[in-house]
C-alpha cells in the first residue's frame, strides 16, 4: 500500500503549526510539527520525512543552521519560511540548499501548491515511479532520471538539491540552446514561480561550483549576454 507523503512542520508559532497540520492533513499528507531544531531533530531519529517546512526564525538553532546541518547529511527537500523584510536571509538559505522558500505571512493553499510541486520535481509524492528511467550523458557525466541522481566522470554521486537537479535536467535536455531566466523558472518550479524570484541564480551558482572545472570560467554552463545561458555540451540519452 502507497502511503500519502509524511511532511515535519518546524515553526516554533504553535497556532501556526496547529492551523498547518490540520491543513495538511484535510489534503490527505501525513504530518507530524517540531517548535524548534531539538524537538526536529527527535522526529528525525524516529521518521522518515519526505518533505521539512523550515522556518527562518526558531529558539536556540535559527532555520539556516538547521538546514545547514540536514544538508550535510539528508537531500530531504526543504521549504524555508521567512518574513517580508529578510530577502538576503532567503538567498541565503538557498546558497544552504533549500529547494524553495515562502513568505510570511502566506495562505495555506499556497503553501500547499508549493510542497506538491517540490515533491512531483524530486520524485517524492505519492505514486511517482522511480524505475523505468532513463540516462542522460554529457562529457562524461550520467544523470540518473530514475533516481534523481548524478554521477561525476570518476562514478562519485554528487549530491545535489531539487532545485539544483531540475535545472541541470532542464538544461542537459535543452542542449545548445539559449534559456533565460523566465524559461528556467517556469521549467524548474512552473505556476508557483514569481517575477522577482532569485532561486534560479542561487542554484546555477550552485551547480556551477559541482560541475565546472572552474566556475569562474564555466565552460559547460555558459552565459549569453543579454539573452540567459547555453548548456554547452552535446548530450546523449540513453536507456
Amino acid at each position: 500500500m502507497i502511503q500519502s507523503p509524511h511532511i515535519l512542520i518546524v515553526d516554533d508559532d504553535r497556532e501556526l503549526r496547529q492551523l498547518l497540520t490540520a491543513f495538511l492533513t484535510r489534503h490527505e499528507f501525513r504530518v507530524d510539527a517540531a517548535a524548534d531544531g531539538r524537538a526536529m531533530d527527535k522526529l528525525l531519529e524516529t521518521a522518515r520525512f519526505d518533505l521539512i517546512v523550515l522556518d527562518l526564525m526558531l529558539p536556540g538553532e535559527d532555520g539556516l543552521g538547521l538546514c545547514r546541518r540536514l544538508r550535510s547529511t539528508s537531500s530531504v527537500p526543504i521549504i524555508m519560511l521567512t518574513a517580508l523584510a529578510e530577502e538576503i536571509d532567503r538567498i541565503i538559505g538557498l546558497e544552504m540548499g533549500a529547494d524553495d522558500y515562502l513568505v510570511k505571512p502566506f495562505n495555506p493553499r499556497e503553501l500547499l501548491a508549493r510542497i506538491r510541486a517540490v515533491l512531483r520535481r524530486t520524485g517524492s509524492a505519492s505514486g511517482v515511479s522511480r524505475s523505468g528511467g532513463k540516462t542522460l550523458v554529457f562529457e562524461g557525466w550520467r544523470i540518473d532520471l530514475s533516481k534523481r541522481e548524478l554521477y561525476s566522470p570518476e562514478g562519485a554521486l554528487m549530491p545535489l538539491t531539487g532545485g539544483e537537479f531540475d535545472l541541470l535536467v532542464a538544461f542537459a535536455e535543452r542542449p545548445q540552446r539559449i534559456l533565460n531566466r523566465e524559461q528556467l523558472l517556469d521549467l524548474t518550479r512552473g505556476r508557483v514561480a514569481t517575477a522577482y524570484d532569485r532561486s534560479i541564480d542561487v542554484q546555477l551558482s550552485r551547480l556551477r561550483r559541482k560541475i565546472e572545472a572552474d566556475p569562474n570560467e564555466p565552460a559547460l554552463i555558459k552565459t549569453v549576454r543579454g539573452g540567459g545561458y547555453v548548456f554547452q555540451p552535446n548530450v546523449v540519452r540513453e536507456p
